[in-house]
């Protein structure tokens, strides 16, 4: 018999195949260890005890080379996947969550109904890294030491409805024997409003419930129907203090110790197993902790770099420990830009601070925001044309040199671009921001505006002698017909259209 149709026993169910399929039922024996299961339920078959089990793995070397040398790799590829930082120091309790002590704090709501293992329906909005998946975990802990409840965990980014439908379909058999399904959606504004309806009936009849996560504004970015249908848990950018927490544990975590200055540990007065594989800077930490921006995961990977980067490998005993300066830690982390998001809230946001700190009066301050706004990477050309509004609607006619200086900003930074340009919006904003101020044109546009609305029925007609007439016709009609040049104190003539002669928009009233 030749090699290609030599039969081989497989090692874990014994049971015999070609050399050319022994391979591919051996990975479905050990991965998924279905044939035990199948055999067990034939007819005069038991079985394996453990011994028996045991014997039949070691006879993976009785496989030919070809196999036994794929077989081995597979199996050390999957033992040499590292985990992350970020992923292995997430906490497991209530209890380890570092910060958003006002969302779930010891006297929380939400708090107190997870402690009881009662999970509601919720969307966590919040920035990068301040924790909405490590809440996720930790409702997973919770579903694990519960028999009725089940926690699935999906991504907008991986996941499309096929598997939300797949899931609800699971969910809805579980429900027939009273087990609750735990749906975790993370980054669940990726999918459409259109998409999201697909929540809907299954979170209204408690088929599932439903945890999303998002960095984008709820209001904006997820379906008002499913809004009503959730609470929104708003959590808080982390603070230097907390970011200093989670990295001390990391610090820990990796068998490092804190120093003040550089100093290196005697290896004649201390036991070899006292000797950490690290020294860490105090101040580099606290430094990293102030410049992640809030975002432990940027903290935690910047961490992790600068430590691999360093790694003593097994000769800490021999060689001492590595120690981590700051020049090595700033490595970790090139902080270029603030968190800004262009096109999301705080785009809004940040420009809604230019203008009331210009409305104000305070230079300083729309000095600020103008500089982060620049450094978070906006477009010139949209703080610019900002500018010119805010120089006709708070400055107006109290300083109409504020106007010209604006367009002439904006017509700059159409120029000659960014980084030139910057000094320029600084200018602007200062100028702006010292000019008096009024705004009495832009609150009589309001009231005419409004005037306009409440008009019932058709708007008035242009008074004969206010329209143009080209032609013969039109003067026969009587267009332009009493018309003069006079002022209209001298002129004796209406320039509002019928009904509206007695309004004065421009009057100033109280509170505009």
């Amino acid at each position: 018999m030749s090699d290609c149709t030599k039969t081989v026993n497989c090692p874990i169910c014994n049971r015999s195949f070609e050399n050319t399929e022994i391979e591919e039922h051996v990975n479905k024996c050990l991965f998924l260890n279905s044939c035990e299961k199948s055999n067990s339920k034939r007819q005069g078959q038991q079985l394996l005890s453990p011994n028996e089990k045991r014997k039949k793995v070691e006879k993976l070397t009785a496989l030919p080379p070809n196999l036994k040398s794929s077989q081995s790799q597979k199996i050390s590829t999957n033992e040499n996947i590292k985990i992350p930082l970020s992923e292995s120091l997430r906490p497991k309790s209530l209890d380890q969550i570092v910060g958003q002590k006002q969302s779930f704090g010891t006297d929380s709501m939400l708090r107190s109904m997870l402690e009881q293992n009662k999970i509601p329906n919720m969307i966590l909005w919040g920035p990068p890294g301040c924790g909405k998946t490590s809440l996720a975990n930790v409702i997973s802990n919770i579903c694990k030491k519960q028999n009725n409840l089940k926690f699935v965990k999906l991504s907008a980014t991986t996941s499309g409805i096929n598997d939300v439908k797949e899931i609800v379909k699971i969910a809805k058999n579980d429900a027939q024997f009273k087990n609750q399904t735990i749906l975790f959606m993370d980054e669940i504004h990726r999918f459409n409003k259109l998409q999201q309806d697909t929540f809907l009936p299954h979170v209204e009849n408690g088929t599932i419930t439903l945890i999303g996560a998002t960095t984008e504004n709820p209001s904006f970015s997820l379906n008002n129907a499913l809004l009503s249908r959730c609470r929104v848990v708003v959590m808080d950018k982390l603070t230097t203090e907390d970011v200093m927490v989670i990295l001390k544990k990391a610090v820990e975590y990796n068998e490092a110790k804190l120093i003040n200055t550089k100093e290196t540990v005697n290896k004649s007065d201390e036991p070899d197993q006292t000797i950490p594989r690290y020294l860490i800077e105090e101040a580099s930490l606290q430094w990293l902790a102030e410049m992640c921006d809030g975002d432990a995961r940027v903290a935690l990977s910047a961490l992790e770099l600068a430590l691999n980067a360093r790694d003593p490998g097994s000769d800490v005993h021999l060689n001492g420990p590595a120690v981590l300066t700051h020049d090595d830690i700033k490595d970790g982390i090139k902080r270029s830009h603030v968190v800004y998001d262009k096109h999301g809230e705080e785009h809004y946001n940040t420009i809604s601070a230019i203008q009331k700190c210009i409305r104000a009066g305070d230079d300083n301050a729309a000095l600020y925001w103008t500089a982060r706004a620049m450094h978070g990477g906006e477009d010139p050309l949209y703080i610019a044309r900002r500018f010119v509004r805010m120089a006709c609607e708070d400055i107006g006619l109290a300083d109409q040199s504020a106007l010209v200086e604006a367009v002439a900003c904006f017509q700059g930074c159409h120029q000659i671009g960014m980084p030139e340009c910057d000094v320029l919006l600084a200018q602007c904003a200062v100028r702006l921001a010292r000019a008096p101020k009024s705004r009495e044109v832009y609150n009589a546009l309001k009231r005419c505006q409004q005037s306009l609305k409440e008009t019932k029925g058709p708007l008035p007609p242009v008074p004969l002698h206010l329209r143009n007439a080209p032609t013969k016709l039109m003067k026969q009609i009587g267009y332009g017909s009493g018309y003069n040049l006079l002022s209209k104190e001298e002129s004796g003539l209406t320039y509002l259209p019928a009904g509206v002669e007695g309004d004065y928009f421009q009057k100033e009233y109280e509170g505009d």
